[in-house]
């Protein structure tokens, strides 16, 4: 009762969320009477992981191809291949999108950085500028989904299952949910008269373009192929990654200088500080949670309720929609996840399967009201309103919602992709 009574206020009177699980969890400790140092203890245990590595290694490597001029390399590529279509920007945004998810891992950079040049330029061919983001910040959910993936990469800490087979699941659901996203922006477009580019691209320029953003296309390979193939561990993955990138904005590209590199390091460990710090304090929480025996309680009512595996995951979709729009998703995986496996693995869910299933269902979340981080930064860029926002993004918070239910429908073919690792 102390837990949950103090976790709601403290959620009303508007406290981030890492403020309210530090404070609910300092709270109880001193309740119980436990010495304050298990705080600090617990949130040193929680950091201290080498898999966890991989997280600033991600982030690092995203800010360097990004600074690097590989967004703008990737954009021109795609348009050259899509743009003729009807929609053709908005196709390129999704496109984007899912090659840019192989590069950071993250829907707060796939917006920020595609946004910043995807969006200006729509609302110049003429398409509407709550279209123009809503699609941008739609996109961006793509970028936690296909590896590498930062929140697959926390699922697996927590739930001790392996970070490979986690990125080998997200590949079909990132491209699931692009495709619908791409047939939803052809219905809109034709559908409201968006333009397209009147003609298709030469063979020679497609040819061309392709040679010129080939080289941006192998740091992602790097990290796909070499986890797959088990030449890499996702960290040992990332640190590859990142010397190749570096190696590809100052050497090749050039437009990447070493006066930058200062500031995306500092970039870089700003993010990771923060995303440490919600790792070590959500850590608390979680062991507070099994102290009190939570998980076993929780599974015991559901279990008691059905044994149904469908109807429990479809009942745990519903659980992590509701509370992604409230919670951000390091910590609601961190959360979640010791009190919904054991309910799981009694039912024959497959770990990986649930992994999957909620990081896509959080991944939705980062576009939901009140607290989703990449509707306010598209916001921001698009220069609209959440109001605007809201009334655009629907369509696609309904293609993301049915990409839910087909992988929570058919884990098989889901996890397809995981039957190639050793």
């Amino acid at each position: 009762m102390i837990i949950v009574a103090v976790f709601v206020l403290s959620l009303l009177l508007g406290f981030p969320i890492i403020m309210v699980i530090a404070i609910t969890s300092f709270v109880y400790i001193m309740f119980q009477g436990i010495p304050p140092i298990v705080i600090a203890q617990r949130i040193f245990v929680g950091m201290d992981s080498f898999v966890l590595l991989a997280i600033p290694l991600y982030i690092l490597m995203g800010n360097i191809m990004t600074e690097g001029g590989i967004t703008k390399k990737l954009i021109s590529w795609c348009n050259l291949l899509v743009g003729h279509v009807r929609g053709g920007l908005g196709h390129v945004n999704v496109l984007v999108s899912i090659i840019f998810a192989g590069i950071s891992g993250s829907g707060s950079a796939d917006v920020s950085a595609i946004g910043n040049i995807l969006i200006p330029a729509m609302v110049r061919e003429g398409y509407d500028r709550e279209f123009s983001t809503a699609i941008t910040a739609a996109s961006s959910c793509i970028s936690p989904i296909i590896p590498p993936s930062i929140i697959f990469v926390i699922y697996g800490v927590v739930a001790e299952v392996s970070i490979s087979h986690m990125f080998a699941g997200g590949i079909i659901p990132g491209l699931i949910m692009g495709g619908l996203q791409m047939l939803m922006v052809w219905y809109l477009a034709k559908r409201r008269n968006y333009p397209k580019r009147e003609e298709r691209a030469s063979l020679s320029a497609i040819f061309k373009g392709t040679r010129e953003a080939i080289l941006s296309l192998v740091g992602p390979g790097i990290i796909l192929f070499g986890i797959l193939g088990g030449i890499f561990t996702p960290t040992e993955a990332g640190a590859v990654a990142v010397v190749y990138s570096l190696i590809l904005g100052l050497f090749i590209y050039k437009e990447l200088n070493w006066s930058k590199l200062p500031h995306i390091i500092w970039e870089t460990a700003l993010t990771t500080a923060a995303a440490y710090f919600l790792v070590g304090t959500s850590m608390v929480f979680a062991w507070i949670l099994a102290a009190e025996r939570i998980p076993q309680i929780i599974a015991q009512a559901i279990t008691s309720i059905t044994n149904n595996p469908v109807i429990i995951l479809l009942l745990f979709n519903l659980l992590f929609l509701i509370v992604g729009t409230m919670m951000e998703a390091i910590s609601a995986i961190i959360i979640l996840t010791p009190i919904l496996l054991p309910v799981a693995s009694t039912v024959g869910i497959d770990p990986i399967h649930l992994g999957v299933v909620m990081c896509v269902n959080l991944a939705v979340g980062f576009i939901t009201p009140p607290v989703g981080c990449c509707m306010f930064i598209a916001c921001m860029v698009g220069k609209i309103t959440v109001e605007r926002f809201i009334k655009a993004i629907w369509p696609f918070l309904l293609t993301n919602i049915v990409t839910i239910l087909i992988i929570s429908l058919f884990p098989k073919f889901i996890l397809w992709p995981t039957t190639f690792l050793k």
